[in-house]
């Protein structure tokens, strides 16, 4: 199935950790967003490895999986990807509210001074999604 599941998007939701492959690269924990149009996005800053290798050959995949004590599941995105040069920042701003406790002020400044870099968005448009659940 090329498509995300309603199923998908709702565990895609979760504050999970994704793992993120670029071409020539290594996977590489990840936050993510599943939009409701079936994407998954995610920000880097702009000249950042992952970055420069998306530059080269336009494709990614990313792996999500529940974390230990829950039934085993994972759901896997593969497809082309495009560097949005907005909406990074507010992506970031919701991603760290998310996995952070931004009330900690270590984390709030943390965030601070991620949002004085500079960012891209990256956006997975999937082709191939897959999964299971056990």
């Amino acid at each position: 199935m090329n498509t995300m599941t309603p199923d998908d998007l709702e565990f895609l939701q979760r504050p999970l950790h994704g793992f993120l492959a670029v071409s020539a690269g290594e996977p590489r924990p990840v936050w993510f967003e599943a939009t409701g149009e079936g994407l998954i996005q995610l920000f880097s800053e702009a000249d950042a490895l992952k970055v420069r290798r998306v530059r080269r050959d336009p494709r990614a995949s990313i792996v999500v999986a529940a974390p230990v004590g829950e039934q085993e599941r994972w759901v896997s995105v593969a497809g082309r990807v495009s560097l949005e040069p907005d909406g990074a920042h507010d992506l970031a701003t919701r991603l760290a509210s998310r996995y952070w406790d931004l009330d900690d002020p270590v984390r709030a400044a943390d965030l601070e001074a991620m949002l004085k870099t500079d960012l891209v968005r990256l956006v997975i448009h999937p082709e191939t999604v897959r999964r299971t659940v056990y």
